[in-house]
């Protein structure tokens, strides 16, 4: 799960600050603002991977995804690339776990078979 989950928040990283360059053109946000949050944003989203498999770490990848729905609001593409990513991230907890239980039991059988001869 861990690769696949942090491959996604990888790619968010990336989109969260091209989010922020179009921010920018909006008159109403200034510099400041706009680079504050998105910042912190990116920050969380590289932090997450290293705290994917620590308690908790899932369910602060849902904050950052809906954050990103939520920036919808100021970035109007945003709502569609949110709800993609939020996408990828569901499959990529969901069919990364599951990945994980068959990784763990094909090497409980490679154990089991490699046992005394």
């Amino acid at each position: 799960m861990r690769t696949l989950a942090a491959s996604t928040l990888i790619g968010e990283f990336f989109v969260i600050g091209f989010a922020g360059l179009v921010a920018m053109k909006d008159d109403s946000l200034t510099v400041g603002t706009v680079w504050t949050v998105c910042g912190i944003a990116m920050a969380l989203s590289l932090l997450l991977c290293g705290m994917l498999t620590r308690p908790g770490g899932v369910q602060l990848g849902w904050v950052l995804q809906i954050g990103l729905i939520a920036s919808g609001f100021v970035v109007p593409m945003m709502f569609i690339l949110g709800i993609c990513f939020a996408g990828l991230w569901w499959a990529s907890v969901h069919y990364g776990r599951k990945i994980d239980e068959a990784k763990a039991r094909w090497a409980a059988a490679e154990s089991g078979e490699a046992g005394p001869a």
